[in-house]
């Protein structure tokens, strides 16, 4: 699926199951939340926290969606388009880093 798939099918699943967005400070909220809820899991997969009971069912596939959900909320309520942003992003990070990692003693 393509990020502006993604984009068109959130869309459509808040206008016909969820009435309308919540509000962009609402959404950044929620996404805080759900970014935490990944790094508590990530923290107790491969960090040194143990899990607690309540952690157990969590599954980290869904957690990741769940960010993934709420960013793609966040681009079609502010008019970004996550393909050509994404796009911009790649070219950036090669230009910035093509020889940066490659040359770095620590990697």
């Amino acid at each position: 699926m393509e990020l502006s798939e993604a984009q068109r099918e959130v869309d459509q699943w808040v206008r016909t199951y969820g009435v309308r967005y919540f509000s962009e400070l609402t959404n950044m909220a929620i996404l805080t939340e759900e970014v935490g809820e990944l790094a508590r899991i990530m923290a107790r997969t491969y960090g040194d926290q143990s899990f607690k009971k309540s952690d157990l069912g969590k599954d980290l596939a869904d957690e990741m969606a769940d960010v993934l959900w709420v960013l793609i909320c966040l681009a079609n309520q502010t008019g970004v388009d996550l393909t050509d942003a994404f796009r911009k992003n790649m070219e950036k990070k090669t230009g910035r880093d093509k020889d940066r990692h490659r040359e770095n003693p620590k990697l």
